[in-house]
This record gives C-alpha cells, sequence and structure tokens, in this order.
C-alpha cells in the first residue's frame, strides 16, 4: 500500500476518530432507551431494539466489507463506509417514529460496518505480530473513549439539546474525520491483485478460518463475550432507573466509567500482552466482568454499582482488543480484512443476540 511508510500518526488521528465517533453513537443509544420510550410512547423493550437493529445489520454485513477489501483495498471501503454512516446518521436525526427510527439504526448498521474492521485490518498490514499490541491498544483506546463519552455524554446532553441533535453533530463530527481521512490518505485505490470476487470464494475463506481450532476458539470466545457485555451495557440505563430512581443526567454519572479503562489504560493493556502473552490477560478480564456483574444483582448502594460498570468496562479491555490480536494472526496479510470481518461479525452478532436475550429477561 502507498501509505505504509507515512508516520503512524500521520495516518492513526483520522482512523482513531473515525472508530471512536463510530462507538460514541453505538454506545449513546442504550442509556437513552427510557427517554426515548417516553418520546414516542412505546414500551422500552420496543424502542429497545434500535440496539440489536444496529447491531445485527452490523455484524452481518461487515462479512462482506472484509472480503471486499482484501480484493480492491482497505482505505476505499473504509471511507465509503463512513461516508454512509454520516449521510444515514444525519437522515436518523429526521425520524417521526419507532419504527423509522429502528429502521434507520438497521440501515446506519449496514452502511457504517466497514470503518472499524478496515482500521483494524491495516494495523494488521503495517505491522508485524510482535508489534501489533500497542497500535491496536491505541486504536481500542480511541474505540473506549468513544464508547465513554457516548454512553455518558450522550444522555446527560439530551435534555439540553434533545436526541435529534446527538445524531447531527456526530454526522457533523464524522464529516470532519473524513475530511482529513481524504487529506491525509488520499482517495486512490490501492493496488489489487484481482476484481474477481466471488461467495463460494467468501463462504471458503470463512471456512478455512474457522476450520483451525484457534479460529473456531477465538471466534467463540469473541461472540459470546459481545452476548455478555452488550446484554449487561444496553439496559444499565432501564437498571439504574428502576432501581435507584435516577434521571438521565444521574444515569450519566453513574455510567461515566464504561470506557474509561480503556481509554486510559488500552495502551498499557497491550503492551503487557505484547511482553507477557495475552492469555493471562484475558482471563483475568473475563473472571474481572464475571464477578463486577454479579454484584449488580446484589443490594448495594448506588456508588458501588457504578463501580461494578466501570469494572466490567474494564472486563472488556482486557479481553476484546486481545482476542483483535489474536484475529489479525490468523488472517495474515492476505485474508486479513476477511479475518478482521468475521471477527465483527461474531462481536456485533453477539451485541445484536445480547441486548435481545437480556430484554426478554427483563419481562420475566
Amino acid at each position: 500500500m502507498d501509505n505504509l511508510n507515512k508516520p503512524l500518526k500521520t495516518i492513526f488521528a483520522p482512523l482513531a476518530m473515525a472508530a471512536g465517533l463510530i462507538f460514541f453513537q453505538a454506545y449513546m443509544i442504550a442509556p437513552l432507551i427510557p427517554k426515548l420510550a417516553t418520546i414516542f410512547n412505546v414500551s422500552e423493550q420496543r424502542i429497545g431494539l434500535i440496539v440489536p437493529a444496529y447491531m445485527l445489520a452490523y455484524g452481518v454485513s461487515v462479512l462482506f466489507y472484509g472480503f471486499i477489501s482484501d480484493k480492491f483495498g482497505r482505505k476505499r471501503i473504509l471511507q465509503i463506509s463512513l461516508l454512509a454512516f454520516i449521510v444515514l446518521t444525519a437522515i436518523t436525526a429526521l425520524v417521526q417514529s419507532a419504527s423509522q427510527l429502528i429502521l434507520l439504526r438497521l440501515l446506519t448498521g449496514l452502511g457504517a460496518s466497514g470503518v472499524v474492521p478496515m482500521s483494524l485490518a491495516l494495523v494488521g498490514d503495517m505491522f508485524k505480530p510482535s508489534e501489533r499490541g500497542r497500535p491496536l491498544g491505541l486504536l481500542f483506546a480511541a474505540m473506549e473513549g468513544g464508547m465513554a463519552l457516548g454512553s455518558t455524554a450522550g444522555v446527560m446532553l439530551e435534555p439540553y439539546t434533545g436526541w435529534r441533535m446527538l445524531f447531527l453533530a456526530t454526522a457533523l463530527l464524522a464529516a470532519l474525520a473524513l475530511w482529513i481521512q481524504v487529506a491525509r490518505m488520499g482517495w486512490k485505490q490501492e493496488p489489487h491483485k484481482s476484481n474477481r470476487t466471488s461467495f463460494k470464494k467468501m463462504v471458503g475463506g470463512f471456512y478455512r478460518l474457522l476450520a483451525f481450532p484457534r479460529g473456531l476458539r477465538t471466534y467463540l470466545f469473541v461472540f459470546w463475550n459481545g452476548i455478555f457485555h452488550s446484554g449487561i451495557y444496553t439496559w444499565l440505563g432501564v437498571y439504574f432507573v428502576q432501581k435507584y430512581d435516577l434521571g438521565p443526567i444521574e444515569i450519566g454519572l453513574a455510567i461515566l466509567g464504561y470506557g474509561l479503562p480503556g481509554f486510559f489504560f488500552g495502551s498499557l493493556i497491550g503492551r503487557a500482552a505484547d511482553r507477557r502473552g495475552r492469555y493471562p490477560i484475558i482471563l483475568t478480564g473475563l473472571a474481572t466482568a464475571a464477578i463486577a456483574t454479579a454484584s449488580l444483582a446484589l443490594e448495594i448502594p448506588v456508588l458501588v454499582a457504578a463501580l461494578a460498570v466501570t469494572l466490567i468496562s474494564l472486563g472488556y479491555d482486557l479481553t476484546q482488543p486481545l482476542f483483535a490480536g489474536i484475529v489479525t494472526e490468523l488472517g495474515g496479510k492476505t485474508k486479513g480484512g476477511q479475518a478482521m470481518g468475521l471477527n465483527v461479525f461474531a462481536l456485533f452478532t453477539g451485541f445484536g443476540l445480547g441486548s435481545l436475550l437480556f430484554g426478554e429477561l427483563l419481562k420475566l
């Protein structure tokens, strides 16, 4: 690729900005569920479908983005996907019903799903396996920053700006990210070996990735990790309303810690994985998230519950970036996009199913 010799900081800034915005808008939605249910006069479970609509569409479509990028280049696919995200996010601000909002979230998931996996795949293209921990940690730190800001700022700003302005502002910032990307990375398509693609080749590539025990095991862990974390996070706003009777701003403060560990320590976690290996850190993350989640079922003060939310986020930060590092090794440079596409498919399908399953549990 013609931009691989450029300094990392030149390429990383627009990639990190775009990835952070994708996660900002994804995570600002869930805490708004109680308020949106009131605005559109529907149940929380009904409006809650905006989460799986986005996540499942994102997860399914990313499979095709990954395969196409292996043939036609990461950069062009990334920029087209970001453009689709900008347009659809702006249109979302115009919807007049819950059904329209659910539909736009589905379409946004379809359009936006090329941004993050292409950014991750570019890291796989630019760095050797032993050097990927730090750049992956930095990229995930940007995503975690988007998560933290989205989960908190969205619900806290909504009473003052309205939910529509949140979407418009996100679209404007994403447009700025696209402009920076084009200015720094260019619009020229990378060289590729062939323009010919086929569904058979795509399926065969996925089969080969899953045929190895390490590959299958990694993708299953990613899938279940997505179910667990999305199931918990999606309904945190409802949890704090029902258990502690918190208002929008108080909810934002209660979940302020979600995403902060990765934002501040993502790079350090990546370096630790490079030095000491991934598996001890992954096991620590799984245990941390499980214990913190179990504590939410107890009668605990709201401040302790807020701390538990931060620890759940830390559990995600200690696992998912490291799984992504393993995935970059599975695909290599020739199938890196497809391998990362399958990773994001497993993660976001888990996100979507987790929000649905935990939503059904709330009805019991």
